[in-house]
């Protein structure tokens, strides 16, 4: 079977199963073509909900399907290829947390939406990289904070709020090997570029410094990859620069085709990501194939993190 008879088939299985395909906005370009909704995770787990979809198709890594399936726990929820793991959720274990809140134990717990549901569980609020900031200066000044698990994301909303925050050394594999950007060079390569950083980014701290502080540097701006986007579509620059995982990209472009998009390095490539297929989409609607089932006690106590984080912003 060609893709293009893959990709046929794949409609036609999706309106006879009433199913929904979701896709994350680092998934490779015919999967976001093929899906109904591309996306951050959060966001794309919370229009899934607000569909009459009894299946979810999640294209996107093992955390994201577990929170579809927290928020819509009555749907059937799908991975096509269960070794789509995350390093970043990886790098803090449910123990490790509890070991951690024994050793705080009046500290309010923020968890960045790129968790397991049972670090989720454990955890007081929830955030994501666009609304980290607002959760945090919602909790009560002289609160200990613990923020887990990306240390570049908690030391930026430190640095944005004034907190004083204990923050988990966790990280995402592909934002650290970002690593410092030299501006210079960047410049001197792309003149009238503005330049988008992720805060995961190892330099989203400093880049934050070399904006408020440097007039040379008003054009660079730090983004979840939805502000990204959001800022693409109705800026005036016609060059961007991009500090993140380079699937965006895709997406980008078809924003605004005639505009340029330059990675800050080729090698922000997510393998994880990367994992999902037409192919094994096709074969996971077509059998109903690798469900990611969150049993109901422990997403009640997920859920209620993401609820009070939505109370928030």
């Amino acid at each position: 079977m060609t893709d293009q008879q893959m990709i046929d088939e794949i409609h036609r299985l999706k309106n006879k199963k009433n199913a929904v395909i979701l896709a994350h906005n680092y998934q490779i370009g015919p999967i976001q073509d093929i899906a109904d909704y591309v996306g951050d995770s959060l966001g794309l787990s919370q229009v899934a909900a607000s569909t009459s979809a009894d299946i979810i198709i999640f294209c996107g890594v093992h955390f994201m399907a577990e929170t579809a399936s927290i928020i819509s726990p009555n749907k059937k929820v799908l991975i096509p290829d269960t070794e789509a793991g995350c390093s970043l959720a990886a790098s803090i274990t449910a123990d490790e947390l509890k070991q951690w809140k024994s050793e705080n134990p009046e500290a309010i717990v923020v968890s960045y939406v790129n968790t397991t549901a049972e670090v989720k569980a454990l955890t007081d609020y929830c955030c994501t990289s666009s609304n980290a900031v607002k959760v945090v200066e919602a909790i009560p000044e002289g609160k200990d904070i613990l923020f887990l698990p990306d240390r570049f994301l908690g030391s930026y909303v430190s640095a944005i709020t004034g907190r004083d925050i204990k923050i988990w050394q966790g990280g995402c594999h592909v934002h650290e090997k970002i690593g410092e950007i030299n501006f210079d060079d960047a410049r001197a390569k792309h003149p009238k570029a503005d330049f988008l950083i992720h805060p995961e980014c190892g330099c989203s701290t400093s880049c934050l410094l070399k904006s408020t502080m440097y007039e040379a540097c008003k054009n660079l701006k730090i983004f979840s990859t939805d502000g990204m986007l959001n800022y693409v579509k109705d800026a005036e620059s016609k060059e961007f620069v991009v500090a993140t995982e380079v699937g965006i990209l895709h997406r980008m472009k078809k924003i605004k085709p005639a505009s340029e998009f330059y990675p800050v390095s080729q090698d922000s490539v997510c393998e994880y990501m990367k994992m999902i297929t037409v192919e094994k989409l096709y074969n996971s609607l077509l059998h109903d194939r690798y469900e990611v089932k969150v049993p109901e006690e422990l997403a009640a106590k997920a859920r209620l993190s993401i609820e009070r984080m939505l109370e928030i912003t």
